[in-house]
């Protein structure tokens, strides 16, 4: 995220916040695939959270990180809060999440290299000092108060606001890992066109990945208490988006969206200045009033564009957001499901055609079944289930079209056999643990940290 000074261009029409989310349209030669996937840091002695302070937490485990493997670090207030290397970041999210931001890769099988890379990394500097990461959708045991906020004054200004605008927000900050996929779109139609198809096949993604059925040491009632807590965290940037399946769809209709949506803040010169649930509309007015008189720029809007949190989200690209996190064995598969469907123009269609009669109030209600009900959720007559074997055999075909092959000779392909698994059997990651909870755990979730854990 660039800083928003004045030397970034100043917004005068909004046709230019048009035209910076079609500046992302590339040549499908050009297309790439950006993986992102947060976990959670607990101390193997007692399974707590890891604060950022003191010689066995996180800004130590930062610093180490960055001297042995040649990150460069980026600092706030003294604090070491991010680290970049190539096209790759690790940050912390506000309860300590610890996020790999991968590079723009062109296949799979980068991917994969690209993960086992950076959690060999990881886990040799948290290891000696007695740290684990944890691979699930939502924080199985502690409360909300037992989990550290990092040192980051962006998320003092949305800790501060959270609470006015939904009672679970501080959950959404401190308590979830996702994975998600970020993907390319060559003109407006492609983007219009994968919006809609992964939209609307999101539920799909959460319950192929539903891994959060804990709440505090016991069973929450939801397989996916992650994509629950999105339910009640801010009804303005949250949600389904009914407009994106309207005629007609493209950037504009999207960043007049974008323009309603609340802001958090605006950065001048590294500070943070809080412009909470205040107006973009107004800032291009020069009647922000945070920042009366002033006018935004387009590092402004690039900012802006983060702090809204659909299920799929537009920047410069698309990114996929409905997915619990979970273990090393599954971080693959996401995007593998997500390119094999998309990036294909045939499984695309497919796609579109598996969803074209499903109405708004049809997703919104399968959307809120799924957290409950997994792979039994039901839309159009059919359940989820059935509706994720023919997602899979698009996403097959789409990877398998691609060709894209390791020394090997494997293609892409193997990446969703996770997934295939998890359909035959008709049970979500998130019920096989409740399961595991209910018999051989005998109501303990200490196995959790070691089933799930980044060993």
């Amino acid at each position: 995220m660039s800083d928003s000074t004045q030397a970034s261009p100043t917004i005068t029409d909004a046709r230019q916040l048009v035209e910076y989310l079609a500046a992302g349209c590339k040549p499908k030669e050009n297309w790439r695939i950006g993986t992102e996937h947060e976990k959670f840091g607990f101390t193997l002695a007692d399974r707590a959270p890891l604060p950022y302070e003191g010689e066995n937490g996180i800004g130590v485990l930062l610093g180490r990180l960055a001297d042995r493997y040649d990150w460069q670090p980026e600092t706030e207030n003294g604090n070491i809060i991010a680290l970049k290397r190539a096209g790759c970041s690790i940050t912390l999210e506000p309860g300590g999440q610890f996020e790999l931001s991968g590079d723009l890769l062109e296949n799979l099988h980068e991917t994969c290299n690209e993960v086992n890379s950076h959690l060999a990394e990881v886990r040799s500097i948290a290891e000696p000092m007695g740290l684990g990461f944890l691979g699930l959708g939502f924080h199985p045991t502690a409360r909300r108060e037992d989990i550290p906020w990092m040192p980051k004054d962006r998320y003092k200004i949305m800790r501060a606001h959270m609470p006015r605008v939904g009672t679970l927000g501080l959950d959404m900050m401190t308590r979830t890992c996702t994975v998600q996929v970020n993907l390319d779109f060559s003109s407006e139609q492609d983007m219009a066109d994968k919006f809609r198809a992964s939209l609307a096949l999101q539920p799909i993604a959460t319950a192929l990945f539903a891994n959060s059925p804990f709440l505090e040491g016991k069973p929450s009632g939801y397989l996916s208490y992650r994509s629950h807590i999105w339910t009640d965290t801010d009804s303005q940037r949250t949600g389904q988006l009914p407009f994106v399946f309207e005629p007609g769809f493209g950037f504009e209709r999207y960043a007049e969206w974008m323009l309603d949506v609340p802001m958090y803040f605006v950065r001048r010169e590294g500070r943070y200045i809080d412009a909470a649930g205040q107006s973009f509309r107004d800032f291009m007015a020069g009647k922000l009033p945070a920042l009366p008189g002033e006018y935004p720029t387009m590092a402004d809007w690039e900012d802006h564009l983060t702090t809204a949190f659909p299920e799929v989200r537009l920047k410069k690209f698309l990114e996929m957001r409905g997915a619990d996190g979970g273990p090393w064995k599954r971080l693959c598969a996401l995007p593998a499901l997500w390119v094999g469907a998309l990036y294909d123009s045939t499984s695309l269609d497919g796609c579109l055609e598996l969803v074209k009669d499903w109405s708004s109030e049809d997703l919104h209600r399968l959307r809120g079944d799924v957290l409950r009900d997994g792979l039994k959720a039901r839309i159009g007559g059919r359940s989820e289930r059935e509706l994720a074997a023919d997602m899979l055999s698009l996403a097959h075909t789409g990877l398998a079209g691609r060709r894209r092959l390791n020394a090997a000779g494997d293609d892409e392909t193997g990446f969703l056999q996770p997934l295939h698994r998890i359909v035959k059997t008709g049970l979500t990651p998130a019920e096989a643990l409740l399961e595991r909870y209910d018999s051989e755990w005998n109501g303990n979730l200490d196995p959790l940290f070691i089933e799930q854990a980044y060993y």
